[in-house]
C-alpha cells in the first residue's frame, strides 16, 4: 500500500457516488458520506435499504461498481489495493459473533496481532487482557464463547477487533441478535469508545443510542441517503417525508 495521503483535516473515510448491484438488485444507487476522525456516524433506515452493504463496501468485503471510497486517502475500490493492510485499519464487528468456539476469549482476542501482524505473543498478551478489562469482561480470559451470553461474546468480538487497533471501527447491527437485556452492555462499551475518540460507523436499529452517542445521523432508503444531520434536529426536525414516517414508526 502507497504511503497515506491522509491528514486528519480531511475525511478519514469519504464515499462519493457509491453504486453497487447484486445481479439486477441495485442496492447503492449513488451514496456519498465523509466522516471525519473521531466521529461516530449511525446509519439508519428500514430493512432492506442498504446499510449493511455500505458499511461492507468500507472495508471492501463488497467491492463497489461505481464512485470512490477512500480510507485516509486510499482508494478501496483501486484493484491494486492490499486488503490487509485496509482491513488493519478498519476493524468490523457483525451481528454474528464469528468467535472461534475451541478458542477462549483471550485467545479469539489474540489470534489476528500474532497471526496477521506477527507481533510477540506476551505483547499481545498484556494487550488482550488490557481489552478484556476494556470491554468489562475481567475474569471470562478463560471462557469459551459457549459459556458466555451473547451480550458477552460480542463484547470478545468487539475487543478482537480492537486487538488490531484499527483507526475505524464498523458496527453492523452488532446488537441485532442479542436479548434486549444483553443489549445495553454492548452498547455501553460501544458508547465508551466512541467517548475515547475511536471513529466509528454503525448501522442500528438503536435510536436511542444513535441520539445519545452520535454526532451525525444518515438515514437511508432504497439504496439513497434520504436525509442526514445531527441528533439534535435529525430527530426533531426531518424534512422528508421518508424520514418522518420512518421515525413515527420506531419513536
Amino acid at each position: 500500500m502507497a504511503e497515506s495521503k491522509w491528514t486528519p483535516k480531511e475525511p478519514m473515510v469519504s464515499a462519493k457516488d457509491v453504486h453497487k448491484s447484486f445481479g439486477d438488485l441495485e442496492v447503492l444507487k449513488g451514496v456519498s458520506m465523509d466522516v471525519m476522525k473521531g466521529d461516530c456516524v449511525c446509519v439508519i433506515g428500514p430493512s432492506g435499504s442498504g446499510k449493511s452493504t455500505y458499511i461492507r463496501c468500507i472495508n471492501a468485503l463488497n467491492p463497489i461498481d461505481s464512485g470512490s471510497i477512500e480510507v485516509e486517502g486510499q482508494e478501496v475500490n483501486d484493484p491494486h489495493l492490499d486488503k490487509l493492510e485496509l482491513r488493519k485499519k478498519v476493524g468490523m464487528v457483525f451481528q454474528q459473533y464469528n468467535l472461534f468456539p475451541h478458542k477462549t476469549a483471550l485467545e479469539n482476542i489474540m489470534m489476528a496481532p500474532m497471526r496477521v501482524l506477527k507481533e510477540p505473543k506476551d505483547e499481545v498478551e498484556t494487550r488482550a487482557r488490557e481489552l478484556i478489562k476494556k470491554v468489562r469482561l475481567e475474569g471470562k480470559e478463560d471462557s469459551f464463547p459457549g459459556e458466555l451470553s451473547g451480550g458477552q461474546q460480542q463484547r470478545v468480538a468487539i475487543a478482537r477487533s480492537l486487538a488490531m487497533r484499527p483507526d475505524v471501527m464498523l458496527f453492523d447491527e452488532v446488537t441485532a441478535a442479542l436479548d434486549p437485556e444483553t443489549v445495553k452492555e454492548v452498547l455501553v462499551t460501544i458508547r465508551d469508545l466512541a467517548e475515547e475518540g475511536m471513529t466509528c460507523i454503525l448501522v442500528t436499529h438503536e435510536m436511542g443510542f444513535a441520539r445519545e452517542v452520535a454526532n451525525h445521523i444518515y438515514f437511508t432508503d432504497r439504496g439513497v441517503i434520504v436525509e442526514h444531520g445531527p441528533p439534535k434536529t435529525f430527530f426533531t426536525k426531518a424534512k422528508d417525508p421518508r424520514t418522518k414516517e420512518f421515525l413515527s414508526q420506531i419513536l
